[in-house]
């Protein structure tokens, strides 16, 4: 009896007789041969129906079937070094599980609000198949890394009553009586869970209500938010080059057919080693004033400002030290000069901007106080926060990475929307 096997594992299968259940991606006659190009989300492998070698049925069905129809397979696996895979089926037989008639989405150029709307199907195509095997392969290195390193995972709420940078932005909603909102980050309780654990971080997803229409935005995305208790400045940026080393590692090792699929420049994540650059805000404001920006010191950095340092690296590089008045209330002053604060951005080659955001975070109960005072925080709704403060407090450090941004430049997308099965945008919440 046949067995029933996946395109992924025919290299077991060679010259015997397999069930694969499949959907047609596509179809190519030649006089008395057909040519399926088959699909099963695991892979792709073409299936040759030669007519004097089936029954006249099985020609029949074979010459019936249309894009995405469905069916069951049955056939000889051979070695086939022409192939893509490296292998193609012998068709015997065929099962028509369900005829699909006037599949939307043909091999024709369609707009991206069609493809929007259709995203359920648009991501059968061998390119949005690619792009979210790639996405499950950094999930997979993310984890192993920390897995690897003596971090614990810990799940911080969606729910939160007050949020990590101020309330501006957040998806509000009622929690009963109370006034709720959407998580925009875990940080502060990775922080306590860091005290508890030592090195601990989360994976889940945060909202943004930014009403941005940037290719690097979404309003629901994925962040991973590592917390490391007894870790300084330094040690973090050691931590975040090597953690995205080893991603992209990963991704050049368990998907090389992914990212040729997708029209990745592999060579440039080759590239990806570290130690990465670094360089001081102070340094970069000097660098985009030699390239004649008109951007002073003490202002936050736009794309543009971005892509334009990042063009001098083939490597993601940080921006250390930024100044502390733009940025978020709990990252700790560089006790040499309290103006900037102890963090870093790291940016992305090719243009595709902050991919981590971290910094060492104050652990002084009466500098905290006062940030509190200073941006107007709430000290009753961050009483737990100011706890960990207050007893036993201790230097430590912590990062976010943006899933999405990090699958967009892994992958050279040229926009976010492509790097999550159902994105939600400005304008989008279907389907």
């Amino acid at each position: 009896m046949a067995s029933k096997t996946v395109i992924r594992q025919v290299n077991e299968y060679v010259d015997q007789t397999v069930i694969i259940g499949s959907w047609l991606n596509n179809k190519r006659s030649s006089g008395k041969i057909q040519f399926l190009q088959l699909r099963d989300g695991t892979g792709y492998i073409q299936g040759v129906v030669v007519k004097s070698e089936v029954s006249e049925e099985t020609w029949d069905r074979a010459k019936s079937l249309t894009q995405e129809t469905s069916m069951y397979v049955t056939g000889v696996i051979r070695e086939e070094p022409r192939s893509a895979s490296g292998y193609e089926m012998t068709v015997t037989e065929i099962e028509i599980i369900h005829l699909t008639e006037n599949y939307p989405i043909t091999p024709k150029e369609h707009g991206v609000d069609f493809l929007m709307d259709h995203r359920h199907l648009w991501l059968r195509s061998a390119k949005q198949r690619a792009v979210m095997v790639i996405r499950a392969e950094i999930i997979r290195a993310v984890q192993q890394f920390f897995d690897q390193n003596g971090f614990t995972l810990v799940d911080p709420p969606i729910l939160t009553p007050t949020s990590a940078e101020g309330t501006t932005n957040l998806f509000h909603t009622k929690y009963f009586e109370e006034d709720a909102y959407l998580t925009q980050s875990g940080q502060l309780y990775m922080e306590a869970a860091a005290m508890a654990l030592g090195k601990v971080y989360s994976f889940g997803p945060t909202f943004r209500a930014e009403k941005s229409k940037t290719r690097r935005h979404l309003i629901e995305f994925w962040m991973i938010e590592p917390e490391m208790a007894f870790v300084d400045h330094e040690e973090s940026l050691k931590v975040q080059e090597q953690f995205i080393a080893h991603v992209v590692q990963s991704v050049l090792t368990n998907c090389r057919a992914e990212l040729e699929a997708v029209g990745r420049d592999i060579s440039k994540l080759e590239n990806i080693t570290v130690p990465f650059p670094r360089i001081t805000y102070d340094e970069a404001i000097e660098f985009l004033h030699s390239k004649d920006f008109d951007i002073p010191w003490g202002d936050d950095f736009g794309a543009p400002h971005e892509t334009a340092i990042a063009e001098n690296y083939d490597k993601p590089v940080f921006i250390t030290h930024y100044p502390a008045s733009f940025k978020a209330f709990y990252m700790k002053p560089d006790p040499n000069r309290p103006e900037v604060v102890l963090c870093a951005d790291m940016i992305a080659p090719e243009g595709y901007g902050e991919i981590i955001g971290g910094s060492q975070r104050i652990d002084d109960l009466e500098l905290m106080e006062a940030r509190f005072k200073e941006h107007d925080l709430s000290p009753e709704a961050y009483q737990w926060y100011m706890d960990l403060r207050k007893y036993g407090s201790v230097p430590h450090s912590g990062f976010g990475l943006g899933l999405e941004r990090t699958v967009a430049w892994i992958c050279g997308l040229d926009h976010v929307r492509e790097t999550i099965p159902f994105p939600r945008t400005l304008y989008r919440l279907y389907p």
